[in-house]
């Protein structure tokens, strides 16, 4: 199924004033998975949540690609008509990036978690340490299309298929908060809200980054947070990250690994509220002087 362009990605919104803070979910996510942060925020922002194409509520697509990813969150920011903070994660922190890179008067700020500008082996792992934060996406999708829909009676059933292809009672938890019982009643049928045929078949491209428009850069103050367990982000990665955003800080959170905000929700929740204060009190001297 192509999406039209007049199909809108599904948003959802905390909070009713303050400055606007939109966030972007990875791969097998959804806006809903940053509910938590969300509500951390909401008493003096405006948080978005959206669920990227193939994702959650938002329309199926014809193919993964980031730049079409871009334009499509790019188009929802354009409606709020002022500049957000935009926060993304692994697949999110790409499209995040891109967006940054290729459409910077909609950004005050930028926060991308857990994901370098560059290309990631098939495994998802950079080391020669293969452990479970090698994200095996590949296998996961598997897992996943491999599932009885059909024959299958509860949520725990799902748990206990998906358990030896994703032995982390965490990310199988992730990635069944996709898996939706339509109807009502134990006669409703199960399915993924998630595009498994196509991710799987286009995984490629999430590993990817594409080339930026030439001489592209983002000079917003930009907050990298990474999770000290996880491989994504190397030392190696630093000087691509300082080449696109200059205005980069870098905080490594202690016992997190790729899934930060999940892992450590409380010290990643008050990391990112000192940096939106930061830009804030930043934006407000600047309106004042102006």
């Amino acid at each position: 199924m192509t999406t039209n362009s007049d199909e809108r990605l599904h948003a959802r919104t905390l909070g009713d004033a303050g400055p606007r803070v939109v966030f972007v979910h990875g791969l097998f996510g959804q806006g809903k998975n940053w509910t938590t942060i969300a509500r951390g925020l909401s008493a003096d922002h405006r948080v978005t949540l959206l669920d990227l194409p193939n994702h959650g509520h938002s329309p199926w697509t014809d193919r993964v690609d980031y730049v079409d990813m871009t334009e499509m969150v790019a188009a929802e920011l354009e409606s709020f008509g002022e500049p957000v903070t935009l926060v993304g994660h692994s697949m999110g922190g790409k499209v995040a990036l891109q967006l940054a890179l290729r459409h910077p008067e909609l950004l005050r700020a930028l926060v991308v978690v857990d994901i370098a500008p560059t290309e990631y082996p098939v495994s998802g792992g950079r080391t020669d340490d293969e452990d479970e934060e090698a994200s095996p996406f590949g296998a996961y999708i598997a897992a996943m299309r491999a599932l009885d829909l059909d024959s299958l009676t509860s949520r725990e059933d799902a748990d206990a298929a998906l358990r030896s292809a994703v032995p982390s009672r965490m990310v199988r938890s992730f990635l069944l908060q996709s898996l939706v019982r339509e109807g009502l009643g134990e006669g409703g049928g199960w399915r993924w809200r998630l595009n498994l045929e196509l991710l799987e078949r286009d995984l490629g491209e999430l590993r990817g980054f594409p080339e930026p428009p030439p001489g592209a850069q983002y000079d917003g103050p930009v907050l990298w947070i990474a999770g000290a367990n996880s491989h994504y982000v190397l030392p190696e990665d630093r000087e691509r990250m300082d080449e696109l955003c200059p205005n980069t800080r870098l905080v490594r959170v202690k016992n997190a690994g790729h899934w930060v905000h999940s892992e450590q929700p409380a010290v990643f929740l008050e990391t990112v509220k000192r940096f939106l204060a930061t830009v804030e009190q930043r934006d407000d001297r600047e309106s004042v002087g102006s």
